[in-house]
């Protein structure tokens, strides 16, 4: 394995404060961004250098990336903070759209500009295609026919779009859980105000922060192209893993609620994430990184994480 300089832009975030330390504890030469100027000395405790750069600036992200160096770019900027709008979740996901978009093509621009030979970006498991079964690296990401869904997955797609043509890597994160990922979804749980939408049939694909964050790691070393699923061993619906998640936080049951009622009080989308959505495979990662999950299933991470 040798030693490379990574450049991670959204080192401040919730897989690049998991990211940055495991690059470090392997030997890796990191650089992390952070768009405050207050966040600088936790990457330095994080043992990263530390630049403050506005991802949606080229100047900023170009400046940054050549005084850098790096031989790779990881891309996890997010500007998901606070507590989540499902009646408006296009205005909650607005800025992180810009950063998956915007972002990206500074971040591509950059790398070419200073001959960054790879990067990586952050992009997201939840796909509404019609279907049975799970999917696999080689079916497109499809937000559906629901206006909201389509509005919050243009990020997603641009970076399914440009980032391969560009000869980069996509990392299709699950959802997340682990420390700072999951405390507002399971506050929500505890005060009984996630409800169990229709039959809840909608799949999820979760992965715990240290696996996603040593998925990364892997794929820097490896220099690994195109798109990876970087998912845990067990998509589940939401009526198996929802009140599992209550009762390993110790809370009542969920409610179950219509799909009308439900629409009525939290809109479209959220009808949309409780009732439709595929599982994704993990097994190119497994098999062309050597990925081995610390959590394979989201059953035993909630049970350790809620212990």
């Amino acid at each position: 394995m040798r030693v490379v300089r990574v450049f991670v832009a959204g080192g401040t975030g919730t897989v690049g404060r998991r990211l940055v330390p495991q690059l470090v504890a392997r030997g890796h030469q990191v650089t992390a961004t952070t768009r405050s100027a207050a966040k600088t000395g936790l990457l330095e405790q994080l043992g990263a250098e530390a630049v403050v750069m506005d991802g949606l600036d080229a100047m900023s992200v170009g400046e940054a990336v050549a005084a850098a160096r790096p031989d790779a770019i990881v891309h996890e900027m997010t500007a998901i903070s606070g507590k989540p709008d499902m009646r408006h979740p296009d205005r909650f996901f607005a800025t992180t759209n810009r950063l998956r978009i915007e972002g990206t093509d500074h971040l591509l621009a950059a790398a070419q500009a200073t001959g960054v030979p790879h990067v990586v970006v952050q992009s997201f498991a939840q796909s509404y295609a019609p279907g049975v079964g799970l999917l696999t690296e080689e079916d497109p990401i499809d937000p559906g026919t629901g206006t909201m869904a389509r509005r919050l997955s243009v990020g997603v797609m641009h970076i399914q779009d440009v980032v391969p043509k560009a000869g980069g890597t996509v990392l299709r994160y699950g959802g997340f859980y682990g420390p700072g990922a999951s405390d507002d979804v399971v506050g929500f749980v505890r005060k009984r105000k996630f409800p169990l939408v229709g039959e809840g049939t909608g799949w999820n694909s979760w992965v715990h922060l240290d696996d996603a964050a040593s998925a990364t790691v892997l794929v820097v070393e490896k220099q690994a192209r195109g798109v990876f699923n970087i998912v845990d061993d067990e998509p589940a619906q939401v009526r198996e893993w929802l009140p599992y998640l209550a009762a390993c936080a110790g809370a009542k049951r969920p409610m179950r609620v219509p799909r009308w009622l439900a629409k009525l009080l939290a809109g479209e989308f959220a009808v949309t994430l409780m009732t439709e959505g595929r599982g994704f495979s993990n097994a190119r990662a497994r098999r062309e990184l050597g990925w081995e999950l610390r959590y394979p299933s989201w059953r035993q991470g909630f049970k350790e994480e809620l212990a």
